[in-house]
């Protein structure tokens, strides 16, 4: 993700993110763009399927577009794009 303008893309090369949306870089590398997935909590939906996710570090903006996350879920994210709800806020 370093050197790109915050846009994530996915295989089909279609952007997850906002253009204008800066990507936080941690490491020299974005948290939710690294090689591995990160555990992140969904703080807000938008539409679109996507959300706002805490990464421990500040937000950044995720695609749920492949899970039925809620606000306060947490989810497994790969390279902007949450794959798996790993566990509901108070359920």
């Amino acid at each position: 993700m370093s050197g790109e303008s915050g846009v994530a893309r996915g295989d089909s090369g279609e952007g997850v993110r906002d253009a204008s949306t800066v990507c936080e870089d941690v490491g020299g590398s974005c948290v939710t763009c690294g090689d591995v997935a990160v555990e992140v909590r969904v703080v807000g939906l938008l539409p679109g399927g996507l959300a706002r996710a805490d990464t421990g570090e500040g937000t950044e903006e995720i695609s749920v577009a492949l899970v039925e996350a809620r606000v306060g879920d947490t989810v497994l994210v790969h390279a902007g794009e949450a794959i798996v709800v790993l566990g509901r806020d108070g359920r």
